[in-house]
């Protein structure tokens, strides 16, 4: 996606859309595009059309706009076209990032808030605490099931009308979560919310890869990842302290608070996916006289929703047992799991064993906090530091490895300080704060620099990698509330945090494995890129780029970045 004009066959409009292997170039021509407004609707189209993503298609009427074509005589964008997202300013690349990492916040917030108001919700429904627990249980099985449906459906109908649809079920779902008048229906909304909130996770970095070029895309990444854990870690905190002074409700209120002005900010949201906005903006032209002929790479593909579903639903599973998926997936369900195990081993150790309140014991997670922020930092600054290197070769996936060789030791070492320091009342409480405050660190580390690793070497094949990690991690996660408070009334803080550290062990050398003899690996795999020269295509890469034989280079790089996952 480095540059998506460099290899093209640009071929400027000449009055007809021309057959394949029968194309004229002629001398550069241009024509006025009409519309079929009235002048006294311009202002009010300009208005609709700023909001819902036309960019310039009012400004452009009356002037002169020089259309490109590939060299199967569909439209493609031009060098600095306004209308591809990659060339909008750098003011409104800012806004839709800020909207697209607010619905993340919006996810991840939500599926740890409940965890600090878990006695009330016992109390005031009539079931254990730890039966409370599934609130959260649900909610990230949710998360396995959306992203099996959101993301086909993105692919298929865009960005946009997915983000719409789902976000305003998240809403709904929340008022049934806020008012339910018994535990079973606040389970369904917390499982429904949890799915619709999904949509978030899988298509905010699409919509980051659809807008920002390589070289700031990575820095975007860091921030979206960095959300993607301050949000949970924030949820307990402030529900602790809402379960102090009100009910368990309040939290859900906030949820939705937060929701609805998310969904205001929604409204201005524009469709981000190349495909859809070159379709969007072939439609546009059509209406003009003569130029009827003219049409976009997706409106002539022979893809079907039913084909992208049966992509979408099989190929995961074949590459989750690729070596390096498979372990990346394991390391990321293990790290995944402890995040979501702290929002219940906080309150053992701050609250059960110190005797702190539910809002006080819940302040250390703000250390957590603190440190996806350090982790974030840290993996900027070492980007910046590594642009300015002059480079010898040719960059690898294995370039990246040594944040998570880094984060690997990091973790863990801090799970053990964290533990051992947390098992004694005689240490004061702010050294288990420092260590929860690096081992957050750790996790951003690992998470950030696998998760770029993983869409390097599986190119084309990155969002199925990308998706059999994300339902495989939460799936994990899920089972953390239900195990998390027996598992350390019967081994201890200490004794439940080392076999913890243990398994934190036994991963430690997978990064440093693939530093190594990642190139290998790749080379042997079906579905892993190799690190120079380009092996013969698969079956099943045939078979993908023979999903239309007209598939645009956007496409392909839509597929190549993962991001429909």
């Amino acid at each position: 996606m480095e540059n998506l004009l460099s290899p093209r066959v640009w071929l400027i409009y000449d009055g007809h859309r021309p057959a394949r292997g029968q194309l004229n170039i002629p001398a550069t021509t241009t024509f006025d595009i009409q519309t079929s407004f009235d002048e006294e609707h311009e202002g009010a189209m300009d208005f609709v059309k700023r909001t819902f993503n036309a960019p310039n298609s009012t400004s452009r009427r009356g002037q002169n706009e020089q259309l490109f074509f590939d060299e199967d005589g569909h439209l493609q964008f031009g060098p600095d076209d306004p209308e591809n997202p990659m060339n909008y300013a750098s003011g409104r690349k800012c806004y839709i990032t800020a909207v697209a990492i607010s619905l993340v916040m919006n996810a991840t917030f939500s599926s740890s808030a409940p965890t600090g108001s878990l006695q009330g919700v016992s109390d005031d429904l009539h079931v254990s605490v730890e039966a409370a627990g599934l609130v959260t249980t649900l909610f990230l099985l949710g998360y396995c099931a959306g992203p099996l449906f959101w993301a086909p459906l993105s692919e298929f109908y865009g960005r946009r009308w997915i983000f719409y649809i789902s976000f305003t079920f998240y809403l709904a779902f929340g008022f049934l979560c806020a008012f339910t008048p018994n535990f079973a229906g606040l389970l369904i909304g917390r499982f429904l919310t949890g799915t619709a909130a999904s949509a978030a996770l899988t298509n905010a970095p699409g919509v980051i890869a659809d807008i920002w070029g390589p070289e700031k895309r990575g820095n975007v990444m860091i921030l979206f990842a960095t959300a993607t854990f301050v949000g949970p870690a924030l949820g307990p905190v402030v529900s602790g302290f809402l379960q102090l002074k009100e009910t368990w409700r309040w939290t859900f209120y906030v949820l939705l608070w937060m929701a609805g002005a998310t969904e205001i900010m929604l409204v201005s949201l524009p469709e981000t996916l190349p495909m859809m906005v070159l379709r969007d903006k072939a439609r546009r032209i059509r209406k003009a006289p003569g130029k009827e002929g003219v049409l976009a790479p997706v409106e002539v593909s022979d893809r079907t929703l039913g084909g992208i579903f049966k992509v979408a639903l099989t190929r995961p599973w074949r590459l989750l047992f690729d070596p390096i998926s498979f372990f990346v997936a394991i390391y990321y369900a293990i790290v995944y799991t402890l995040l979501y195990m702290l929002f219940s081993i906080y309150p053992i150790v701050f609250q059960q064993k110190r005797g702190w309140n539910t809002g006080v014991g819940e302040l250390p997670l703000i250390g957590t906090v603190i440190g996806a922020c350090i982790g974030g930092l840290a993996l900027f600054v070492y980007g910046q530091v590594q642009a300015r290197k002059p480079r010898a070769r040719k960059p690898v996936p294995e370039d990246r490895l040594p944040g998570a060789m880094v984060g690997g030791v990091m973790f863990a070492v801090t799970i053990f300080w964290f533990a051992w320091t947390a098992e004694y009342n005689s240490v004061h409480w702010a050294v288990p704060t420092v260590a929860g405050t690096f081992l957050a660190t750790s996790i951003v580390l690992i998470f950030i620099v696998f998760i770029n690793y993983i869409m390097d070497s599986y190119l084309m094949y990155a969002a199925s990698a990308v998706a059999a990690n994300t339902v495989l991690r939460s799936a994990c996660a899920a089972a953390s509330p239900l195990f998390t408070q027996y598992m350390f009334d019967a081994l201890g803080v200490g004794g439940a945090g080392s076999l913890i550290g243990g398994m934190a062990v036994l991963l430690m050398p997978i990064p440093f494995v693939f530093y190594r003899y990642g190139a290998v690996i790749r080379a042997r795999s079906k579905f892993a890129s190799g690190e120079e020269t380009p092996r013969p295509p698969t079956d099943e890469e045939k078979a993908a780029n023979d999903e239309s034989p007209r598939m645009s280079r956007d496409r392909r790089t839509e597929l190549a970045v993962g991001t429909s996952d």
